[in-house]
């Protein structure tokens, strides 16, 4: 990085594009605010100097069009540090917030460098904060050899999705990764033989833009990453590199290095809050700029609308905002190569100005209708913190959903609950219930069984209720109601018994999100069953709760076997040579489906019921599945051979057996004789079968 020096040349600078737009001469920097009076671009020689090397006065009308301040300064470049005061009216009843005396983050900033000092609270209190203040970038997005890569657009239909954090995958000392780049993306670079080798073909990255680490409980950290300061930058802390840019390079180093490995990047994005909080909240950037179009505010405009559960809520039909939102998403689709987003509490997006649920929002049809990001994978998290709802109504053809109700009635049917067997065919065979009268394709349906928030699959059946006292709010925060089982001990348990049937309950959670029809998401670690020690909000750990145990991958490596096979059949079922390259959902799809109980075409639909087998009958094959819920074991019909047929039922899956022969590829499968098959307490069964003669 250069010094700014007091030679340097200054222009008149043009309103487009937004951000800092650097040239082989020097850099154009254009940004938006409405209400202000003047605004000072600061230029800085260090991160952490009490004050700028320079400052450059933007006035109107010679800097100022429309909107929009502009002025090009010479002599600088990539690297250079800059920020800005806003000088205008302070009058929070009518929402405007303006304080010169804050240092604000350019809203459309590459990069992000944070001081060794910052202070979170130096942007709250009085004074000037210069010293502890973020910094925005200078960046030439151009400047990086991308050697031919290109997005990889795999269809849906073909995508098993692992939900991963980037520090949390390779941060413990378990992980074999070297200490200078634990925790990074050159770091997730060095795990990618493992993500090959499980099979998964999409990596959902939780939240990456840079975000604000210190608001959390005390002594804690915000290590989810769900409090974003810029909408551009890639999170510094993520970085092994020191220099400014070096987080944009890294994260495209790993980009590049996941799609030649055919592993594609879906970023967890937040465009529903930011991290500048309620009306007491720190000014970063965008409430400093122009408070009254970035956010809702309340019919008393010195308060925040809070639908994001944080402190504020983006205004995300404002037009200034949907050009933001927009302007993003097409940054990480052509500059970083992003593949898919997938959108935090996005039923946010669907309200308008004053809060209120619109029919057709216009930035959810912006980014459904916009040509850069076709092709994109576009998956929403359609509810939001204060009730609104959209599981099966989420608006557009392009969306995907986080289907919650799939979470949930698999949680209640393998815990026993009653009531529950009826629900199983809607959600095994993608929610007709909540999205056939959309006539879309099955996979509009992320089927889940655990995510980020909540309990790792692993405590789902360890723990019956929350243990979030590491979390310093006497276990009132997470949710209380977590549909788990603990399977007779709450916690770790020494039982054989106890964890033979722990472990047999997570292979039917897996086996039945792997099976079904829709797109399956798994959790980072469940396929090792990674403990967060009961915590079901582990938000603000950033310690061994959250970090990934790379230990446990020898002590569970039978579940670590089962997944990755359970993978590669949904992915191709090659069971026979001719069918190589089907997919699940394809033979699912154009099957014929039989419900049965334990006899055949009986199947149980009353609450007491806790089981259910039904056949799936293709061109060429069959497959006979059957979950057994009871506390006992249960003889179930199978459907006759034909006397001309020479081929048998073959025992794929049956998670109560030991490891290896819970899982089977077709042509190792043993035979089974007789005309039912015994299914364990607590365990699920697939059979296939050969039609052709």
């Amino acid at each position: 990085m250069n010094s700014v020096v007091a030679t340097t040349d200054v222009g008149v600078g043009k309103s487009y594009p937004l951000g800092a737009t650097p040239d082989p001469e020097g850099v154009n920097f254009s940004l938006f605010s409405k209400n202000a009076t003047v605004i000072d671009l600061l230029l800085f020689d260090a991160v952490d100097d009490p004050r700028p090397a320079r400052v450059i006065t933007l006035e109107r009308p010679t800097n100022r069009t429309f909107h929009f301040w502009h002025v090009y300064v010479a002599g600088i470049q990539p690297g250079q540090l800059y920020a800005y005061r806003a000088h205008g009216p302070f009058d929070p009843p009518k929402g405007l917030r303006f304080n010169p005396d804050k240092v604000l983050l350019d809203p459309y900033g590459k990069g992000v460098a944070i001081p060794p000092g910052y202070n979170r609270d130096a942007a709250i209190t009085p004074g000037d904060n210069a010293p502890w203040a973020m910094k925005s970038v200078v960046a030439d997005p151009e400047r990086y050899d991308w050697e031919g890569d290109v997005t990889l657009k795999r269809p849906f239909v073909q995508t098993v999705i692992y939900e991963m954090h980037v520090k949390g995958f390779t941060f413990h000392p378990s992980s074999g990764v070297a200490p200078d780049i634990r925790g990074t993306y050159a770091g997730l670079i060095e795990k990618i033989p493992y993500l090959q080798h499980l099979g998964v073909t999409a990596v959902e990255l939780l939240p990456i833009f840079q975000f604000e680490e210190t608001e959390a409980p005390p002594g804690m950290t915000n290590y989810w990453g769900y409090n974003p300061v810029s909408f551009f930058a890639p999170h510094q802390g993520y970085s092994a590199r020191k220099d400014p840019l070096g987080p944009l390079d890294e994260f495209r180093d790993m980009v590049k290095a996941l799609h030649r490995a055919g592993i594609e990047v879906i970023l967890d994005v937040v465009y529903n809050h930011t991290a500048e909080s309620h009306d007491r909240g720190p000014t970063f950037c965008f409430r400093g700029l122009e408070n009254g179009d970035y956010y809702i505010l309340e019919a008393d405009k010195a308060l925040y609308a809070n639908y994001s559960g944080t402190g504020n809520t983006l205004n995300a039909n404002h037009s200034t905002v949907r050009r933001l939102i927009l302007d993003s998403l097409r940054y990480w689709v052509e500059v970083m190569h992003v593949d898919g987003f997938r959108f935090d509490l996005a039923s946010i997006l669907s309200r308008d100005e004053e809060g209120q649920p619109l029919a057709n929002p216009p930035i959810l049809w912006d980014i459904e209708s916009d040509p850069i990001l076709a092709g994109t994978k576009l998956i929403a998290e359609a509810w939001d913190a204060a009730g609104l709802y959209q599981v099966g109504s989420f608006i557009g053809d392009q969306w995907k959903e986080w289907n919650g109700r799939f979470r949930d009635d698999i949680r209640r049917f393998f815990r026993g609950d009653q009531g529950t067997v009826n629900k199983l065919p809607d959600r095994f065979f993608a929610s007709p219930d909540l999205y056939g009268h959309e006539e879309r394709e099955p996979e509009q349906s992320i089927n889940f069984v655990t995510c980020h928030d909540g309990f790792t699959l692993n405590d789902l059946v360890s723990y019956n209720d929350k243990h979030n006292q590491a979390n310093g709010e006497d276990n009132r925060d997470g949710h209380n109601d977590n549909l788990s089982w603990n399977c007779g001990v709450e916690g770790p348990s020494d039982d054989p018994d106890v964890e033979r049937l722990r472990n047999r309950q997570v292979k039917n959670f897996l086996m039945i999100n792997l099976l079904a029809l829709g797109v399956p998401m798994i959790l980072m670690g469940d396929e090792m069953r990674r403990t967060q020690q009961g915590n079901n909000n582990a938000y603000c750990q950033d310690n061994a709760i959250n970090w990934l145990d790379w230990g446990l991958l020898e002590r569970h490596g039978d579940l670590h076997r089962f997944v990755r096979k359970m993978i590669r059949l949904r992915l191709s079922l090659d069971v026979f040579k001719e069918d190589r390259g089907l997919s699940l959902n394809q033979f699912l799809q154009s099957s014929q489906i039989d419900w049965h109980g334990i006899k055949l075409h009986q199947p149980d639909w009353g609450d007491h019921s806790h089981s259910l087998a039904f056949t799936v009958t293709g061109r060429k094959l069959l497959f006979h599945i059957i979950f057994n819920a009871y506390q006992e074991a249960l003889d179930f019909e199978l459907p006759p051979i034909p006397t001309d047929s020479p081929a048998k039922w073959r025992r794929i899956i049956d998670t109560h057996r030991a490891s290896p022969e819970d899982i089977n590829a077709m042509t190792q499968a043993p035979t089974v004789d007789g005309a039912a098959y015994r299914v364990a307490p607590h365990s699920g069964v697939l059979l296939a079968r050969d039609r052709r003669p």
